[in-house]
């Protein structure tokens, strides 16, 4: 699998998040930085998720993606997009419920161009476990399957600090 990227871009308040490769949970502290900017932006409109050129995605990494759901109904009352084409990243979604939270789309409306890369500083052991309980405790609240799934880990992962 090719390593993992995560682009975005800003176009005048819509905002596009394209994850690449076997994208994983050391990525998600760079993701996370940004929704943060993001969805404090007085230009902020709407948020697309495109998965179009992504080969894996790791379940820290899908509770990040459905905390942008989260927020996006909550702050703005708005129900985002994900783009996905692949048979096997769709079934993760729909298994997780994502269909639930996001649109999902099998095609990309518009070419984006002018894509930033996001990059990480390295985080210490406690900071990586704080952000995974965080992305899991996201997907438990989703449904009872996910609960089911990751109540276990997230346990564990509270018992270690």
């Amino acid at each position: 699998m090719n390593p993992g990227k995560i682009e975005v871009a800003d176009k005048k308040g819509t905002y596009v998040i394209k994850l690449s490769g076997d994208v994983r949970m050391n990525l998600c502290c760079a993701l996370e930085n940004y929704l943060d900017d993001m969805f404090s932006s007085d230009q902020f409109k709407t948020v697309m998720v495109d998965l179009s050129d992504a080969d894996g995605v790791d379940s820290t990494t899908l509770g990040q993606l459905a905390k942008i759901s989260i927020v996006s109904q909550d702050k703005f009352d708005l129900v985002p997009t994900i783009i996905s084409p692949r048979e096997d990243i769709l079934r993760i979604l729909l298994s997780m419920g994502f269909d639930e939270v996001f649109y999902i789309i099998s095609d990309m409306p518009a070419e984006v161009s002018d894509l930033d890369e996001l990059s990480c500083d390295k985080l210490d052991e406690d900071e990586m476990r704080e952000k995974v309980i965080a992305a899991h405790e996201v997907l438990i609240s989703l449904n009872d399957d996910n609960k089911h799934e990751f109540q276990e880990l997230v346990d564990c992962l509270h018992s270690h600090k």
